[in-house]
């Protein structure tokens, strides 16, 4: 019988998506918190988790090397990919994806933009008529608006301490975001029964 593998991104979307497993009795031999090991055993007999950047979950996913993921909205719709199923919105590590800047800026045209998420930038942009330069950043993105790199920022917010902190605001909600359980379209096809076991087990059947 073929094993099942999910894979479930870093961080916070981790923590509670492995409690939400554990709520339904899927529990891992060895805690992903501890160990290096790069694919962990699980007490359910046909599954496996991998523990994989944000990034990678949709990549996995498509390749079809990888039955399941857990990934923010953030990641899917940056990705593009679209070899998939989305079978549930789990609604764990809640957040929401903002433009952010300095006191008393507003949306105009031929802004610089710094985010890590240049697709879902330029497409939000584009649908309110402003056309923009992205600058693409990989960390410390309020930095960017603070130090006038950019004059304002996308990124995910999830108290707004961050921005309150750095002198910024929230200027405009691009979306609320939050984590799904998605499926290669050609696992869901080939191994039907037994995803449809496990996502009774996981009560999102």
């Amino acid at each position: 019988m073929k094993k099942l593998l999910l894979a479930i991104s870093k961080g916070r979307i981790l923590e509670e998506a492995l409690e939400i497993l554990s709520a339904s009795g899927i529990e891992c031999l060895e805690s992903p918190f501890t160990s290096r090991k790069l694919i962990f055993q699980t007490n359910y007999k046909n599954l496996e988790i991998i523990i994989v950047r944000a990034s990678d979950v949709p990549i996995y996913i498509e390749s079809g090397k990888v039955d399941f993921g857990i990934v923010g909205k953030d990641t899917l719709f940056e990705s593009n990919l679209n070899n998939h199923i989305r079978i549930a919105d789990l609604n764990i590590a809640a957040c929401r994806l903002v433009v952010a800047g300095k006191s008393g800026v507003t949306l105009q045209n031929n802004m610089k933009v710094a985010t890590k998420y240049p697709t879902i930038t330029k497409k939000f942009f584009q649908s309110k008529g402003l056309p923009c330069s992205v600058l693409k950043l990989y960390g410390s993105i309020e930095l960017a608006a603070v130090l006038g790199l950019s004059d304002v920022v996308v990124d995910l917010v999830e108290s707004g301490q961050t921005l309150k902190q750095n002198g910024l605001v929230e200027i405009e909600l691009i979306d609320k975001i939050t984590s799904m359980l998605i499926v290669n379209k050609t696992s869901y096809k080939l191994n039907r029964k037994e995803i449809t076991k496990l996502l009774e087990k996981m009560k999102l059947d």
